[in-house]
């Protein structure tokens, strides 16, 4: 069973719309996702509702019953996957979220706000020694071949903070917003558009990095 925690220390930065894409696509490759949400807003419980279908699974509780339900998870067989969506602006629940993950991703918009808030996160996850990249959210889209310049500065900036930075960028898309709001990830509300195939990539990517990392523990314990 492989854990992936979404954390920023600032709201609104995408751990809420990562969580859900990721948790579907794992799902639709046969491989059984289980969300946890552990932030006080509950924006996976409020897509959950708008949600016709029952996978992936969904559990609400506060991050100090965390290990209790990975606990239950891992007893019970079925769950590959636990994706854990948390509050911002909460240190001790945001550190309980990535000392249970094999991997933390750190959403990031290409604003001055959200990358100081990026940055606590990765000086977090630097402290713990806890494996982690950040990816890029909500970017303005490109003009040609070229990134906008928000963009190429965010990147400056973060690989300025010596942290790893995730090859693509989520782009800024209503069918994130529209998908969301029918209780669907982009995957189903879109298939082929460039939404989802953004969200199979960062899937990609994060499947790969968390099972080395993964890995890596089961090596180090031995």
């Amino acid at each position: 069973m492989q854990i992936v925690t979404l954390a920023s220390q600032k709201g609104g930065a995408g751990k809420s719309t990562f969580a859900v894409n990721l948790a579907v696509l794992a799902d639709q490759d046969g491989s059984p996702a289980l969300l946890i949400d552990t932030d006080p807003q509950a924006s996976l419980s409020v897509w959950r509702g708008l949600r016709r279908s029952r996978r992936p699974m969904l559990v609400s509780c506060a991050a100090g019953k965390l290990q209790d339900i990975i606990a239950i998870a891992r007893r019970d067989g079925r769950v590959e996957w636990i994706f854990i969506d948390g509050p911002p602006h909460n240190d001790q629940d945001i550190a309980a979220m990535m000392r249970s993950a094999d991997l933390v991703v750190v959403p990031a918009r290409p604003a001055v706000f959200d990358l100081a808030a990026a940055s606590s996160t990765v000086e977090m996850a630097q402290r713990m020694n806890a494996p982690y990249f950040v990816a890029l959210n909500a970017v303005p889209p490109r003009r040609g071949v070229a990134e906008a310049s928000a963009v190429t500065l965010a990147r400056k900036t973060i690989k300025g903070m010596g942290a790893p930075l995730w090859r693509g960028a989520v782009v800024q898309r209503s069918a994130y917003v529209q998908s969301l709001a029918s209780g669907q990830a982009v995957s189903e509300f879109e298939p082929d558009g460039a939404a989802a195939q953004e969200m199979r990539q960062l899937w990609r990517d994060v499947r790969e990095a968390a099972y080395v990392m993964a890995r890596r523990r089961q090596q180090a314990v031995a």
